[in-house]
């Protein structure tokens, strides 16, 4: 007897995939003009609401390795939207933050965030997003997840 060997379609995962693939490659095409990448983002975002902080902190906060946090700041350093500072006098430790035009350039990519969210989700009513966006909050916390999606 053969086993029944269940579909894609018929996993919810494969359902989420499909939509958050297709959310941010729309999101990624958005920030094509600005220069800078979704995870390029991610790091900017958190980086606003603080004056600075360390590189682990942002790795802790965003739940990326050190290595790849270190990567992104790099890049954003070139970019000029980033300035990386020696913390003490050994010059060891680090504290990063935005620069003016790192400051700057974080509204405008939210104002990108915020209109391929209402693009992407326009057939759903104000009630359906809330509780869609309150399912996918439990899964998270349910699953202990951490690590904020950059890709």
């Amino acid at each position: 007897m053969a086993n029944e060997v269940s579909g894609l379609e018929a996993h919810i995962g494969y359902w989420l995939r499909f939509v958050s693939n297709s959310v941010s490659q729309a999101f990624a095409r958005r920030l094509v003009a600005s220069g800078v990448t979704v995870a390029e983002w991610v790091m900017l975002r958190e980086m606003f609401d603080v004056v600075e902080l360390a590189p682990s902190e942002l790795a802790e906060r965003t739940g990326l390795t050190r290595g790849a946090v270190s990567k992104l700041v790099e890049r954003l350093v070139e970019k000029k939207l980033v300035r990386r500072d020696a913390a003490d006098d050994d010059g060891r430790s680090q504290r990063v933050a935005l620069t003016g035009a790192g400051r700057r350039v974080v509204p405008k990519l939210a104002a990108l965030a915020d209109e391929n969210d209402e693009e992407f989700f326009a057939a759903l009513g104000k009630t359906e997003s809330e509780v869609l966006r309150a399912l996918m909050k439990k899964l998270v916390r349910a699953n202990g997840l951490h690590t904020k999606p950059t890709e």
